[in-house]
């Protein structure tokens, strides 16, 4: 009879880092466990150690004993499969790394990780291994009939590990397990080895099992309801001790065993310190003396080559002295916190990234607030000009420690990632992160294998609203949006498939890798920490198995090599301007330029980094930056948080108001921010000011206010309170002073951060006021694909008056190319051309001259460069209108040119000329596809699916005349005029739908029209009433409103009230219409245009002779504005009037 107080022990749980195959979140097998009051609980994810430190601490946390192993493949004689290995201590965690790492390090070529079985036994010490199911790589030797491959391997394994290795027993009710179970007791027999009874876990209760079935379709990428899969049984839960004594009641000793294998084990992976890479180049010299000595000398080079300006009326001697003990007190935190190497390498790997001509960023973050960071050429910001403070980057009584995070030229970024791999060799490493089956994944993964459609999928994936700053669960976008309880009642398979995605929502997707974060951590970084290699990516690092949470648990410290697209934008366009012999050095351009400023101040910001929204376009405009600090202000400002002091700084600024200091001693901090506490950096010197704090608790203060939390700031409030008594302020002041402040603080933004991208906001304004065409060029040219980009700067060139040179494949480039006051169309930016195809096919045209004609064309494109739709979206967007203006024409003949391009390159391979091949012939025309030339509408239509938007002509303006008629107006002048109401005319660009904090739906649809675009939100009945017929590329005429003028400088906001097609006007007929004509009239065409009866009473007026004759038709006939077109363009039509 078994002990009732022994418990079965689940060692064999796969938690959602088994991907696709454990639906288990770590979060709720703790809760699971803390309820039942489990004793131990293993980890067995497969393939990898993502969870091991999350699931160690977790569960741990709870009361119950983690059990850390994994499951990893193994090759041998032609054979791959999973065993499951079990770490007993420290050492055995430390070979359970190094084993998981190889299998992805030794192996990139390989889609499947794996270990050689020599692997196993040389890092065997404190392992316990399981042999595993059927499924697994010794049941797939069994049923590969090589039994004695599998004796063998078992013998050579048991002489390494001993009584460490067990043979598992699984029952799940699957028909392949009973064979199998009769071999393993077999062989337990033969070899002396335990058995031990097993229950492999994917999911926590039996409820799950349907949805699992479903993660594992999306896994494999199979159907449902395909009947020759794989399926497992409905077992695989955590079951009661009771249920599985009572499967396992045959084989006791299998249950003893399980019972007692959590006595083997005393060790759990633990959080660690941070364990910063160590950098010493010279073993005579330490890190410390090397970082004072590079940080002294760039101080030297710094002084010499940037006097601070705001300094100018103190000494040489003076100004050093400052510099010297502000380097020496930060120099001392570094050392003491033995920061040093983080500084060396950081500044190792830009100045490398400098001396190579990638473009670094001056600083991102907290960092830019160090000097010695300034001194290394980490940071191109003085910190003491701009008063930004070094504590708030790194003190000793930080919690969690800092990292600097760096901009790169996103183009040239992996070429530091590439130095590094050099340098630290297989020391550096990014770090992975895990795609989530979110609200819209989950319902088209599911969809998939469920077999709907991809069309009725993507409809009910719409409803949930994409709003990235307020994502909703799936649940709450059920509940907020009423279509989805219609298709629910509609179709019982939508029912299934809202059920399972409610079930899988939030596991884990795929593995990733965060680009932009490395660890580097000593040589031996893959025994130290398990790595991972991403086959489908080019990444030349391999990425740490643990996310960045339980990265930084087990002490790696992070470095942000990130990718800022600006930055490529600054250096495309001082590349350009090179070209034209303007040499342009940013490290000295004037940060007070009074032209630059002006341009701020007009609001017209398109492409200026962090400035170019609409709220921040309102905002400067109102603002009208004079000084370098405004830039500073407004990026720190436009933050989420009170936006009520953006118009206080505005108005303070120019004295419209009186800024209010809050006390007398704090005017000087608060003076350059007319009294706001905009930044971080002020609470922490008013705290230094008024009540004595050090810098460092001071950063404590900041961050106590700004987590809100009650204890800590209570803490914090009576310290503060002291230390102003202390010097001299009255406790009712000081605690006055408190509270005024704390609300600020917990909206304050880091200066640092907001003046390291505040002059980059000025580099780019600067770029813009001087060489407006090569920087739109640029940034156009690093926007390539994205159309609604490009569709701002077309407008803003119309703006700026700069001539667009539509596509054309003669003159335009794969770029955008700027000359003066004129910017050529990048044909790389056509949608589905292909960057590399079209730089192929104009490199040609530059190395051997314009294409004469179609068939010029033909002879030299190569076959590898064109395609189908290649040639579709060159046509389309009128790139190949030189070869002929039928459009359509050529779009029918593709097939025919593709041919034709294939048999001239084969014939070149084969050195082979057509009979009648003449190369004078280039000017021939080609034998088209006679085809109708197509409509206007039609035209514009296919160049907005090319473009993205239009810009040979706008649909809009063949219809001015009726627009006229009927008094609809420009959305521009509608803003401009008094009218209360009116009817405006627009073509929809584009359509953001989202839900409110309220969960109604609501609509931003932007819309284009002869003037430019503009922007109008739909709300819940309008939106509701029209969503099926507001589609992109559709024009309509609106009926809009002005809300009432609260105050004199508030924009009234414009309101939809109704919403028409514009088709629907236009074919709607005429009541009456009086058509004139001169004496040359045709009385039989006339007869013809209108013999159809319809709705409209038509009146003639024939002038003969000096007379005018009135006629009214007898029977109304149909006239709507197609038959007033077609009237208009006959010669003896005098007038028409509707």
């Amino acid at each position: 009879m078994l002990a009732r107080n022994k418990e079965f022990n689940n060692l064999k749980v796969h938690t959602q880092y088994s991907i696709c195959e454990g639906a288990i979140k770590i979060d709720d097998l703790a809760n699971y466990c803390k309820i039942n009051k489990i004793k131990a609980i293993g980890l067995a994810d497969s393939y990898n150690l993502c969870g091991a430190l999350e699931f160690a601490e977790k569960i741990s946390k709870t009361g119950t004993q983690p059990i850390i192993g994994t499951q990893i493949n193994i090759l041998s004689e032609n054979q791959i499969g999973k065993i499951t290995l079990y770490a007993t201590s420290e050492n055995g965690y430390k070979n359970l790394t190094k084993l998981s790492s190889k299998s992805y390090l030794s192996n990139k070529n390989s889609h499947d990780p794996y270990c050689e079985i020599e692997d196993l036994i040389l890092n065997n010490k404190d392992l316990i291994l399981l042999t595993g199911n059927y499924r697994d790589f010794f049941g797939k030797l069994f049923y590969a009939n090589k039994t004695k491959n599998f004796e063998k391997i078992i013998e050579k394994l048991k002489s390494s590990f001993k009584d460490r290795l067990y043979i598992e027993i699984q029952r799940h009710g699957e028909s392949q397990e009973a064979n199998y179970e009769n071999y393993l007791l077999k062989v337990s027999s033969l070899y002396d080895l335990p058995i031990i009874a097993g229950q492999e876990v994917f999911y926590l209760d039996p409820s799950m099992a349907e949805a699992h079935d479903a993660l594992i379709c999306i896994g494999e990428k199979q159907f449902i309801d395909d009947k020759n899969r794989f399926r497992y049984s409905n077992q695989h839960y955590i079951k009661k001790t009771e249920e599985l004594e009572k499967l396992y009641k045959d084989i006791p000793e299998a249950l003893e065993n399980n019972y007692n294998f959590p006595l083997r084990f005393n060790f759990k992976p633990k959080k660690s310190k941070p364990i910063l890479p160590s950098i010493s180049g010279n073993k005579d010299t330490s890190v410390e003396k090397q970082l004072m000595d590079q940080a002294k000398k760039g101080l030297e080079k710094r002084l010499k080559n940037f006097i601070p300006k705001r300094n100018k009326e103190k000494s040489s001697n003076e100004i050093k002295k400052i510099y010297e003990d502000r380097l020496l007190h930060e120099l001392e935190i570094i050392n003491s916190m033995d920061y040093s190497s983080y500084f060396l390498i950081v500044s190792d790997y830009i100045k490398w990234a400098k001396k190579n001509s990638i473009p670094v960023g001056p600083g991102r973050g907290s960092g830019a607030g160090s000097l010695v960071a300034y001194c290394l050429d980490i940071t191109d910001l003085d910190p003491i000009e701009f008063d930004l403070i070094f504590e708030r980057f790194l003190n000793p009584d930080r919690i969690s420690m800092p990292d600097f995070d760096i901009d790169f030229c996103e183009e040239q970024r992996d070429k530091v990632f590439e130095y590094l791999k050099s340098k630290y060799k297989d020391g550096v490493a990014h770090i992975i992160t895990f795609g989530k089956l979110k609200a819209r994944m989950v319902l088209r993964d599911v969809g998939r294998v469920l077999g709907l459609t991809y069309g009725h999928v993507d409809r009910i994936c719409k409803m949930v609203p994409f709003d990235p700053s307020r994502p909703l669960t799936l649940q709450e976008s059920i509940n907020r949006e009423p279509r989805f309880k219609e298709e629910i009642k509609n179709n019982i398979k939508v029912e299934k498939l809202i059920n399972l995605s409610l079930k899988l929502e939030g596991l884990n997707r795929n593995m990733a890798t965060h680009a932009a974060g490395v660890v580097i951590a000593g040589n031996k970084l893959a025994e130290q920490f398990p790595l991972y290699v991403d086959q489908s990516s080019n990444l030349i690092l391999p990425s740490t198995q643990y996310d960045m949470y339980s990265s930084e648990n087990a002490g790696l410290v992070k470095f942000d090599l990130l990718g800022l697209k600006t930055l490529t934008v600054i250096n495309k366009t001082l590349k350009r301007l090179k070209l034209e012999k303007i040499d342009l050095d940013f490290s000295k351009i004037n940060l007070e330029d009074e032209k630059v400023y002006n341009l701020l101040s007009t609001g017209e910001t398109t492409g200026l980094f962090q400035l170019e929204s609409t709220g921040m376009r309102e905002a400067i405009k109102q603002m009208k930056p004079n000084r370098f600090d405004d830039i500073i202000a407004l990026v720190a400002l436009y933050r989420p948080g009170p936006m009520s002091n953006i118009p206080i700084y505005n108005d303070c600024k120019n004295g419209i108001k009186k800024p209010d200091y809050i006390h007398p001693t704090l005017e000087k901090i608060l003076k350059p921010t007319y009294g706001i506490i905009i930044y971080q950096e002020q609470v922490m010197q008013i705290a230094q000011t008024l009540a004595g704090f050090t810098a460092g608790e001071a950063d404590i203060l900041r961050r106590a206010m700004g987590k809100k939390k009650k204890a800590e700031l209570d803490k914090q409030k009576e310290r503060f309170i002291n230390g102003a008594i202390k010097n001299g302020i009255s406790k009712d002041v000081a605690n006055f002073v408190f509270t005024k402040i704390e609300p600020f603080a917990q909206y304050g933004f880091n200066k640092s951060h907001a003046a390291a991208y505040a002059l980059i906001a000025y580099q780019t304004a600067f770029l813009k006021t001087y060489y407006k065409e090569d920087f739109i060029a640029a940034t156009m040219s690093t926007e390539l694909t994205n159309t609604s980009k490009l569709r701002e700067f077309v407008e803003e060139l119309k703006r700026l008056k700069v001539e667009i040179v539509r596509p054309n494949i003669n003159k335009c480039f794969p770029e955008f190319k700027a000359t003066t006051n004129k910017i050529y169309y990048g044909l790389g930016a056509i949608k589905n051309v292909g960057f590399e195809a079209i730089s192929n096919i104009v490199n040609e045209r530059e190395k051997n001259g314009k294409f004469k004609s179609l068939v010029d064309f033909i002879k030299r494109a190569d076959s590898k460069d064109v395609n189908k739709l290649q040639l579709e979206g060159l046509v389309k967007s009128g790139a190949l209108d030189e070869f002929n203006t039928n459009r359509n024409k050529i779009l029918n003949s593709i097939p025919k040119i593709i041919q034709q391009i294939k048999n001239t390159n084969e014939d070149k391979l084969n050195n082979q000329t057509s009979l009648f091949d003449n190369s004078s012939d280039n000017n021939t025309d080609f034998d088209y596809i006679q085809s109708n030339t197509w409509s206007k509408k039609k035209l514009l239509f296919e160049e907005f699916k090319s473009l993205g938007f239009y810009i040979s002509d706008h649909p809009l303006n063949e219809y001015r005349d009726i627009f006229n008629q009927l008094k609809i107006t420009s959305y521009k002048e509608f803003l401009m005029n008094n009218d209360n109401e009116a009817l405006v005319a627009g073509t929809i660009m584009s359509i953001k739908e989202k839900k409110s904090s309220k969960g109604t739906s609501f609509a931003i649809i932007k819309l284009s029209d002869n003037n430019g675009e503009f922007e109008l939100f739909l709300f819940s009945e309008i939106l509701v009433n029209n969503r099926d017929k507001i589609k992109e590329s559709e024009s309509f005429v609106l009926t809009l409103q002005k809300d009432r003028a609260i105050g004199e400088n508030t924009s009234r906001r414009i309101n939809v009230r109704k919403i028409l097609s514009l088709d629907d006007i236009i074919n709607k007929p005429y009541s009456k219409v009086t058509i004139e004509l001169n004496e040359h009239y045709n009385l039989e065409e006339i007869k013809k245009l209108l013999k159809d009866k319809g709705e409209t009473f038509i009146s003639l007026i024939i002038n003969n002779k000096n007379k005018k004759i009135y006629y009214n038709l007898k029977n109304s006939r149909k006239f709507d504005f197609n038959h007033l077109k077609m009237m208009k363009t006959k010669e003896y039509v005098k007038k028409i009037t509707v």
